[in-house]
């Protein structure tokens, strides 16, 4: 039997609409299951080339109507035809003409929006800025997805509203956060422009300002993040009454399992056959990965290289380079650790690999998918930092919640290079040593807390039923709650200043 209109209207449908990075797609792929098994209609939007990757993510077939692939730009300078995702990406100094190049697809956005029926809301990731403008257009509440946790988004607004940067410090000195006064950040803890003492004109501050306005004046915050892990930073956000952020993860646990990784690799790939090894002869394994985008030396891998040689520990290590000079040091090193070591170049499964028995470490560059995986799997970091906002993810990690160690730096700032003799210290320490010790235990009190949220009556849980009920009532008409953004203009261009 046909549904009725009425019926149809007040069945959710939400429009996921992901930015094509993969450490920003899966996350929200991950709520789409999530939303699915609630029975909510979607509709993913994405591009020609990222169509695959999402189909067998999801499970679904390459021609379901569900997904909405529209053409990404052509011919931006610099990107390669048919480059449609940032970790394909040469350079990651392309990444902001690739993110600005998005807003060319705005008018295929609305005129498939145009398309959908009743369509309760719109999440959107936050490097989409320009999807607000189209949500207004069609009077479809927009959420925004930063994919950051709590702890970043409350002390950069303590240091931006409070000009904490454009002091006479230098930049490795400690500068006290007002509001958070334990916390202490240093000029090195944010990538340029935002560490300038006073930024110019900049089309990636442009960039920032743009995303910032945008989810100040969207409906809400989608943060893949649980309100156990950091309710003082939460309750700090939600102190203003929008966005709301909405606390729905940590959504690497969203079951079941996407059927993705049997359809790229096999059953039993070969570092697992290795991992099952190590458990057998009880040799304890730290896994070493960068993430997709970190842009490392040669002369920071030949150190790498060393540290872990010297620190008589097994390991794993993923690295994405494949250059000559690359490809020199990695097979150097397999030949002086044998069997102690395993070096992969292709696509691994992360969580698996992190769930394996034998991995008892991670040395990780804090990218918050990775850090959230090692929450969940209950493995302590030795945090790496590199980019964007991993420092602070960084800081969050060994100074707040206590899952982890830092990386040691020849000269002791925060992005100094790494010799081999710290790498190895610190190596030793987490994985044997009393601080290893200490931190291992915490994670696996945060770990058992991640999983009590996202299970069923979690917070988590119950709190993406909130956030579905309320994107209702806006839709039925029976939400008065619509009022003007709390966040003036002139508060994020503080920026500036």
């Amino acid at each position: 039997m046909a549904s009725s209109p009425l019926e149809m209207a007040s069945s959710p449908h939400f429009v996921i609409f992901p930015f094509m990075s993969k450490g920003h797609t899966i996350p929200l792929l991950h709520l789409s299951r999530l939303l699915f098994h609630r029975r909510i209609k979607l509709t993913i939007i994405t591009t020609t080339t990222n169509r695959p990757f999402i189909a067998r993510f999801l499970g679904w077939t390459s021609d379901d109507p569900n997904i909405i692939d529209l053409p990404f730009p052509s011919q931006v300078q610099g990107i390669p035809q048919g480059i449609e995702s940032t970790d394909k990406l040469p350079s990651i100094s392309l990444f902001l003409p690739f993110a600005t190049a998005t807003k060319i697809m705005q008018p295929h956005f609305e005129q498939a929006l145009g398309k959908l029926s009743h369509v309760t809301a719109i999440v959107s990731d936050g490097f989409l800025s320009w999807t607000l403008e189209s949500a207004n257009k069609f009077g479809i509440p927009r959420l925004s997805f930063l994919g950051m946790n709590n702890y970043v988004g409350a002390v950069c607004r303590e240091v931006f509203l409070n000009r904490l940067l454009s002091g006479p410090e230098s930049d490795d000195d400690l500068i006290t956060v007002a509001g958070f006064p334990w916390i202490k950040i240093t000029r090195n803890d944010f990538d340029k422009p935002l560490n300038q003492r006073v930024p110019a004109t900049d089309p990636h501050l442009d960039f920032i300002i743009e995303s910032s306005i945008a989810t100040a004046n969207s409906h809400g915050l989608i943060s893949n993040s649980f309100y156990e892990l950091e309710p003082l930073f939460v309750d700090y956000l939600n102190s203003d009454p929008k966005p709301k952020v909405w606390c729905v993860g940590p959504l690497c646990l969203a079951e079941p399992q996407p059927p993705m990784v049997e359809a790229r690799v096999d059953h039993h790939p070969r570092w697992m056959g290795w991992l099952d090894q190590k458990l057998a002869q009880k040799r304890p394994v730290v896994y070493v990965a960068f993430g997709s985008q970190a842009e490392i030396s040669i002369r920071q891998l030949e150190e790498i290289s060393k540290g872990l040689e010297e620190s008589q520990v097994s390991f794993l290590w993923v690295v994405r380079k494949d250059d000559e000079e690359t490809i020199v040091v990695m097979k150097d090193l397999e030949e002086r650790v044998g069997e102690r070591g395993l070096i992969v170049r292709e696509w691994v499964d992360q969580m698996g690999v992190l769930k394996h028995e034998s991995v008892k470490g991670f040395v990780s560059h804090c990218g918050w998918n990775s850090v959230l995986e090692g929450i969940c799997w209950k493995v302590p970091i030795l945090a790496w930092p590199m980019m964007a906002e991993q420092h602070l993810n960084a800081r969050m990690v060994v100074e707040e919640i206590k899952i982890g160690l830092r990386v040691e730096t020849c000269d002791g700032s925060v992005r100094g290079f790494v010799k081999a003799d710290g790498l190895r210290k610190m190596v030793k320490e987490l994985m044997e040593g009393e601080k290893g010790k200490e931190v291992r235990e915490k994670v696996e009190e945060i770990g058992e807390g991640a999983k009590k949220a996202m299970a069923k009556g979690g917070s988590s849980w119950r709190t993406l039923n909130e956030l579905i009920d309320e994107l209702q009532r806006v839709r039925l008409g029976s939400d008065e709650s619509k009022g003007e953004s709390y966040i003036p203009v002139d508060d994020l261009h503080l920026l500036r200043i």
